[in-house]
This record gives C-alpha cells, structure tokens and sequence, in this order.
C-alpha cells in the first residue's frame, strides 16, 4: 500500500519511523545517482543523501513542505551537492595559490616550503569551519564581506568578526616563529 505525499509527511510529522523508513528506502538510491551526476564523488554523494534525510528526520515536525515531497527531496539534494561543489572549489583555489605562494617564498629563499605549509595547515585547522570558510572566501577568492555573508546567510559584522579571529589566528601562530604577515 503506497502513502501519497501529503499522507506520508503527515505519518512521518508524527513520529512515524516505518514511514520514514519506506521514505528512505524508495528513494536513497536515485537521489545518490542524483547527487553523483552533479558531484562525481560516489563517497561524497550518499554523505550528502544521508545528510539530508538525518536533517529532515530531525527537523520532521518544522517542515513545511510546499511542493511534493519528491520534489522537496531533490531540490534539497540538488542544493546541498551545489553547495558541496562551490566549497570545493573554494578549497581547490586555495591549494592553487597557497601552493603559488609557497613557492615562491621558498624560491625567494625566505622561507622552506614545507615549514610554512604546516603552519598554514595548522593554523586553517585551528579556525571554527565558518570562520576558515571566511577566511578562504575571503583570501582565495577574493570575495568582498558583503558577498560572503550574503552567501553564507549572515550578517557583515559576522564575517568582520571571523576574518578578524582568522587574522589574529595568523599573526599569533606566524609571529612565534618569527614570520610577519598583514
């Protein structure tokens, strides 16, 4: 016996885990060949498919689905991969210029390249993920505060706030090994 949408959501509202279940069942798989059509990371993919279905058992009873519930679970997903993409490639140009500028310290002879990789390392995995997120919108693709909370949904005084913890990070780490940077 199938549930139509309306039915199911109103099910799942109420605690249903055997409705979730089914949910989860019928439609895992697609939505996995979804996201990997947009992604290309088979791994990346059911992380982003499990993802969504944890945040909408979790979130079930604030819900507000407007459209049908297929409709609800791919855009969702849809969403979620493009998110997944356009952070990739905030780390992939990130990578691209801390390489440049690593070799080209090191071929200026003002630093070893590998010192000052572990120490940007260090420092980036020290950073709450927003704030390392700023910081790399920031510095590596040279977006401009108003367009990084706009894309991150916060305000300007929040990106201020994290670039600023970002920088101080820097300097403190950098300045014990008696490199200056602005």
């Amino acid at each position: 016996m199938g549930f139509t949408d309306l039915n199911r959501q109103s099910r799942i509202k109420n605690d249903d885990i055997l409705a979730f279940e089914k949910l989860f069942k019928a439609h895992y798989a697609e939505l996995c060949r979804f996201s990997y059509s947009m992604i290309h990371d088979a791994d990346q993919a059911e992380e982003i498919v499990q993802e969504f279905f944890y945040n909408y058992w979790k979130n079930r009873k604030s819900i507000s689905i407007q459209i049908s519930l297929k409709a609800y679970m791919y855009k969702s997903v849809r969403n979620a991969s493009l998110r997944y993409l356009q952070h990739k490639k905030v780390e992939d140009n990130y990578k691209k210029n801390a390489a440049f500028v690593m070799k080209s310290s090191y071929q200026n002879g003002t630093i070893e390249e590998n010192e000052m990789m572990e120490m940007v390392e260090k420092t980036l995995e020290q950073l709450p993920d927003r704030c390392k997120q700023v910081f790399l919108l920031s510095r590596v693709n040279g977006l401009k505060y108003k367009e990084i909370a706009n894309m991150l949904s916060v305000s300007i005084k929040t990106v201020e706030a994290d670039m600023g913890k970002a920088l101080m990070t820097f300097r403190q780490n950098f300045s014990r090994t008696g490199y200056n940077i602005s």
